[in-house]
């Protein structure tokens, strides 16, 4: 199941966009998302949030 990033949560830093190797999370409307179609499920966004915003969905 692939990772989301709660909006809500999401400061917009953009410190998982680089992080992710598929180049699925991308910014939007000063937030960032995950396209679910690219996740690869491998997390490595996770734990680059300060926030903890990212969650596998």
């Amino acid at each position: 199941m692939a990772y989301k990033i709660d909006a809500d949560t999401c400061v917009g830093c953009g410190a998982c966009e680089g992080s992710c190797p598929v180049s699925a999370i991308s910014p939007k409307d000063d937030k960032y998302v995950i396209d679910a179609e690219k996740c690869i499920d491998c997390g490595a966004c996770e734990g680059t949030c300060p926030v903890s915003a990212i969650s596998q969905g």
